[in-house]
């Protein structure tokens, strides 16, 4: 089990739930801007929010978000400016990301995590495979082991000046590159994780992508808080990030199953889906509805189902936990249902 890390009432690591974290892409000077990006992102459930601090405008603008949403954690993220890193610390921020190489020298380095100290404010090393060290880059070339190496190397100089409060990534637009990095970074150092796919593209491939890398890594039980980098809308970061915890079991939610149709199908199994879909998302409670295309995988494959109905000819079958309850003619059968469905959202709200 990783150590735990707060940054601000979210604590990341030590066995608790993984978070969901994304970024602001708008200009992080303008403060109408951000607040609206940031009520979108924690309405679709984003759990700490991090946006880009470049010059002295941005600190003004952050230090009014940080004062409207006080319950919400704020990531500073800096590319080269350490005094940028040490200001965004003294005005509140939760954790600041930093690339150790890309800051400078040792006393910058320790200028920033003497501040975070005092500030109690985190650190989040993240390197990526375009800014490895160049001496771990020529020793390794870019992959796995250079860029674990690389973020290994940052934990290890924040650690000589006395600074623990640590969060690691090390990330890949390569998939496997990606995977590769965390499992070595897991095998060498206790503190939490935040993995993710960068640069992984737009809706589409970049889902795929993430749901594969950040995937194969939970169910490994690494990793304690995530990012869904996709190119555009942020919000859609979250679904996205969302859609994979709970695809892993790791967020409550209503499960809606469905078979692919064949011939076999005599319903508009796909509208019952949707529409099913739709009356359930908002529940935050592990449930589990199946909507079947026959009886031949109806009651059967889907047993566990907490409720279920399969299709078969002029009437359809509904279950529960694979015992069969009602048999009805078909339209009858979807009222039914929709019923039964409204009464176990009704007690679970």
């Amino acid at each position: 089990m990783k150590k735990s890390v707060y940054v601000g009432n979210t604590i990341i690591g030590g066995g608790n739930p993984i978070s969901i974290q994304s970024m602001l892409n708008c200009n992080s000077s303008d403060f109408n801007a951000c607040v609206k990006q940031i009520d979108e992102l924690k309405n679709a459930g984003c759990d700490i929010i991090r946006l880009a601090v470049t010059d002295e405008n941005g600190l003004v603008c952050s230090r009014k978000l940080i004062e409207k949403y006080s319950e919400t954690p704020f990531v500073a993220d800096i590319q080269f400016d350490y005094r940028l890193a040490v200001k965004c610390s003294e005005i509140g921020f939760h954790k600041v990301r930093i690339n150790p190489g890309n800051i400078g020298g040792r006393e910058k380095v320790k200028a920033v995590a003497d501040a975070c100290r005092a500030n109690d404010t985190a650190i989040r090393v993240g390197v990526n495979s375009g800014s490895i060290e160049k001496e771990i880059e020529r020793k390794y070339g870019v992959g796995s082991r250079a860029l674990s190496e690389s973020a290994l190397s940052g934990v290890k100089l924040l650690e000589s000046f006395g600074f623990y409060n640590i969060v690691v990534s090390a990330k890949s637009s390569s998939v496997k590159t990606m995977v590769d990095t965390y499992r070595l970074l897991d095998k060498s150092c206790d503190y939490p994780l935040h993995v993710g796919v960068t640069e992984s593209g737009g809706l589409g491939m970049g889902n795929v992508k993430s749901a594969i890398g950040i995937g194969a890594l939970l169910l490994d039980g690494i990793g304690d808080t995530v990012r869904v980098s996709l190119t555009g809308n942020p919000v859609n970061e979250i679904y996205a990030a969302s859609d994979i915890l709970k695809a892993l079991n790791l967020k409550d939610y209503c499960e809606v199953v469905s078979c692919p149709t064949c011939s076999r199908c005599h319903y508009d199994m796909s509208r019952l889906v949707s529409e099913i879909s739709e009356m359930t998302k908002a529940v935050k409670k592990r449930l589990k509805l199946a909507i079947m295309g026959c009886i031949v995988n109806g009651p059967g494959e889907a047993k566990d189902a907490d409720l279920g109905i399969a299709g078969g000819g002029d009437k359809a079958a509904i279950f529960e936990k694979g015992k069969v309850v009602h048999t009805l003619p078909y339209d009858e059968a979807e009222k039914v249902f929709k019923r039964m469905v409204g009464e176990i959202i009704a007690d679970v709200h």
